[in-house]
């Protein structure tokens, strides 16, 4: 088994390079900054979506497997409806449809509930779900996912499957687990009581054990999988966590919703607040169901992540 790795220099796709050569499995890896990942390692430039077709060719040449880690993220803030489009959409379509003809395996397309639901709204997601994304990010990885798959079928194949991911927690996060933590990092009290708000979360090793598991198990692919830690965890939860880590006391005051959502509306803040409070509850069982063992110790884990200092921007003080 030789896996190209796309996206092999950031968040998610480190720790799938990591998995994977603890499974033995040999590497080619692609990204924007391929000097990021020294010497000893098959390390090629990642093309962007409009590159020549030669250049997916060499990109996928004497690969059996390809896992699909690029694009562009939904915290990269001033990016357009077209940006996200090129970035996911566009460039997973090129690269599924030269690896449906020349890479034997499979293909593992990472992708997010952003493509199923949006950031505001309360449901109970899994594998048959019928998608209704919300915005330009969730449209694009929503595109993306279609397009891989039917680059796949157009040639006879059933041997691509999309892996739909909750906010991943671990070293080097972003977006808005970050900013939670970093809310965590300080003395004062925090009204977080409030935020009753029950979320699904993965932490980044276990995103890679999902990835390795739709690799190596040896029953055929679903088109659609959701991966998620058990049980899901309240935000109160989240930042009593983030501040056990820190070693801040918990200090978070159960303030009635009302007025915390009557101040949120007049500082125009009324759709961070409805994702706060947003009930989004992802149910694994699929992958559960062929083998794969999802992350128990949530809050344990994120404390571990606040003691190492992971999130990338400082503190507030």
């Amino acid at each position: 088994m030789k896996v190209l790795v796309t996206g092999a220099t950031g968040f998610i796709g480190r720790q799938v390079v990591s998995q994977l050569l603890k499974a033995g499995a040999e590497l080619r890896l692609a990204s924007r900054h391929p000097d990021r990942l020294g010497p000893g390692h098959d390390a090629v430039q990642m093309p962007g979506f409009d590159a020549p077709t030669a250049a997916f060719l060499a990109l996928t040449r004497d690969v059996t497997d390809v896992v699909h880690c690029a694009g562009l993220n939904s915290d990269e803030g001033s990016a357009t409806d077209a940006d996200f489009r090129a970035a996911n959409a566009d460039l997973s379509a090129r690269l599924a449809q030269v690896a449906a003809e020349q890479a034997s395996g499979r293909f593992i397309q990472l992708s997010s509930i952003r493509a199923v639901i949006g950031a505001r709204v309360s449901a109970t997601i899994d594998a048959d779900t019928i998608p209704d994304p919300k915005c330009a990010y969730g449209r694009s990885k929503r595109e993306a996912e279609i397009r891989v798959l039917d680059a796949y079928a157009s040639h006879g194949r059933s041997d691509a499957a999309v892996l739909q991911l909750p906010p991943v927690y671990g070293t080097g996060m972003k977006g808005n687990l970050a900013t939670l933590m970093r809310l965590a990092d300080t003395a004062l009290p925090l009204p977080t009581g409030a935020l009753t708000g029950t979320r699904s979360l993965l932490s980044s090793q276990s995103a890679a054990g999902a990835v390795w598991h739709l690799l190596s198990h040896s029953g055929p692919l679903r088109p659609i999988y959701i991966a998620g830690d058990v049980p899901p965890v309240t935000i109160a939860d989240i930042v009593g966590a983030f501040r056990s880590g820190l070693r801040r006391p918990t200090r978070l005051m159960a303030v009635p919703a009302g007025p915390l959502r009557a101040a949120a509306i007049l500082l125009g803040k009324r759709t961070s607040w409805d994702s706060l409070t947003a009930t989004q509850i992802c149910d694994p069982s699929l992958l559960v169901s062929e083998g794969w063992l999802p992350e128990t110790g949530t809050l344990e884990r994120l404390a571990e992540t606040a003691r190492l200092g992971t999130a990338q921007s400082p503190p507030l003080r």
